[in-house]
């Protein structure tokens, strides 16, 4: 959907024509009072269930989100978008500027996490949804959650960030910055203009992925899935060819993640991950950010995570404590890593399940929908 009007960044910049790609699951009903938002993760995108028509893989939520699983399409109406700055159908790097007729490349304007609330704001807007009972993410969803909540907390019922935190630790920048460089540095990036010169940075984008990836997961989770074992050999190669399987499977990884993502969408969006901080635009408190709010919360982390730990969570709900913010906390315990969330974590769900149910309980929704039945 393209928003209406120009969209005007944190960045002063003022970017139009904007289109939203996006998703729903569900019927809205007729108060229009069951809507869901969905933030995706980083290299996530709006295919949350059913088959991602461009993969032919199930949705990345596809055991939570669908008729009578935990996000209830039979009950809720769910909206997922791909973010402001992506590459699978959102205005972004890779999508022609209509000024010049060239992709945008390193013409787009940098954006932040709180642009792309607010084109999500607009796409809703203009979908007619106007509350929304549930906003939702994990990883750079938790952001956007947590953005929405701050900037819109008239419009948000109940918030769940899910192993996120409040701002990205220098060492989550740096991790983002060694991504970065590794894809500059590859000769087929071209300064940003490899759509135009018919090249693709695939050996950097490759290594950036790679390193992310073993953020997301957990020593003891690498130990259990490849230990020291090796790749289809007996013996080490003393060489560089990939002798662990853990090698193997970054490889993999890497190689897999160039078909579908862009190279540029990287750039910017992990940009826009080390642009959050909403203590410091909250005169350095945290507690600031959810003066008053009116907002139900549920924070949850997941024991293992070193991306975001446990106890960035815990500031968050410290920081709403302060408010007196009705706020549930749960840290899921699992060895899997920050990925937790993506996979199926019966802790995760229990506790998904009971704070919608409680949440639709506490405004009535359960009571719309038998008086619509």
């Amino acid at each position: 959907m393209t928003l209406e009007g120009p969209l005007v960044l944190q960045s002063g910049v003022s970017l139009a024509p904007v289109q939203i790609a996006y998703q729903t699951y569900g019927t809205l009903n007729a108060d229009k009072s069951n809507a869901i938002l969905i933030c995706h993760a980083l290299t996530g995108d709006q295919f949350v269930s059913g088959i991602n028509p461009l993969s032919g893989r199930p949705g990345w939520w596809s055991h939570l989100v669908g008729p009578g699983l935990v996000i209830d399409t039979d009950r809720y109406f769910v909206v997922a978008t791909n973010v402001l700055g992506g590459c699978l159908g959102s205005t972004g790097p890779k999508e022609i500027n209509p000024d010049t007729g060239r992709p945008y490349g390193l013409r787009f304007p940098v954006i932040t996490i709180r642009d792309m609330v607010q084109a999500q704001a607009r796409l809703l807007d203009q979908l007619g949804v106007g509350k929304i009972f549930c906003v939702i993410g994990g990883s750079m969803g938790a952001l956007q959650t947590l953005e929405w909540a701050h900037r819109f907390p008239e419009r948000v019922v109940s918030a769940i960030p899910i192993a996120g935190s409040y701002r990205h630790s220098a060492q989550n920048i740096a991790f983002d910055e060694v991504g970065r460089q590794a894809i500059m540095a590859d000769p087929d990036w071209r300064q940003g203009n490899y759509l135009e010169e018919g090249t693709t940075p695939h050996r950097g984008l490759a290594v950036a992925r790679m390193a992310a990836h073993i953020t997301y997961l957990s020593e003891p989770a690498l130990q259990r899935k490849f230990g020291r074992r090796l790749q289809d050999r007996e013996k080490l190669t003393y060489g560089f060819d990939a002798d662990f399987q853990v090698e193997s499977y970054l490889r993999h990884q890497g190689s897999t993640f160039v078909d579908r993502f862009d190279a540029n969408s990287y750039l910017y969006i992990t940009r826009a991950m080390d642009y959050f901080d909403l203590a410091e635009e909250n005169d350095g408190n945290l507690a600031n950010a959810f003066k008053e709010t009116p907002v139900r919360f549920c924070v949850m982390s997941i024991s293992s995570d070193w991306l975001f730990p446990t106890s960035e969570s815990r500031e968050i709900v410290h920081a709403l404590n302060a408010n007196a913010a009705k706020v549930s906390f749960v840290e899921v315990e699992s060895d899997k890593g920050h990925d937790a969330f993506l996979l199926d974590e019966p802790e995760l769900h229990a506790t998904l399940q009971g704070f919608l149910d409680g949440a639709a309980r506490s405004v009535g929704l359960d009571e719309v929908e038998d008086a619509g039945s």
